[in-house]
């Protein structure tokens, strides 16, 4: 099951989140999600707010291009993100294979 889904303005990841972490990090894909793991608690859209964040500092993208499709309030979520989709998948594959 493919992680990532990309067409001619971007991707859409499949995301799982876990709030409440000791880092932010991405981890390497699992059953059909890319494990993404934030410091943030999952209160008021704490987590959200992080998630846009991280992920937009880490692929070197505006924050404007990464948007929650859905899955606001839940763990598994649709992530957006606008660019390039060859360079954004090579930039999300770097990110988790650095991670530990």
């Amino acid at each position: 099951m493919a992680v990532w889904r990309a067409d001619a303005k971007g991707i859409t990841v499949s995301v799982r989140v876990t709030p409440r972490a000791s880092r932010d990090a991405v981890l390497e894909p699992k059953g059909g999600w890319l494990p993404v793991r934030l410091r943030a608690p999952p209160v008021e859209g704490a987590a959200n707010g992080a998630l846009v964040r991280f992920l937009a500092s880490a692929l070197d993208l505006p924050r404007r291009d990464v948007m929650i499709r859905s899955g606001e309030a839940a763990r598994l979520k649709h992530v957006r993100l606008e660019g390039d989709p060859e360079r954004l998948a090579e930039a999300l594959e770097r990110l988790y294979r650095a991670s530990p």
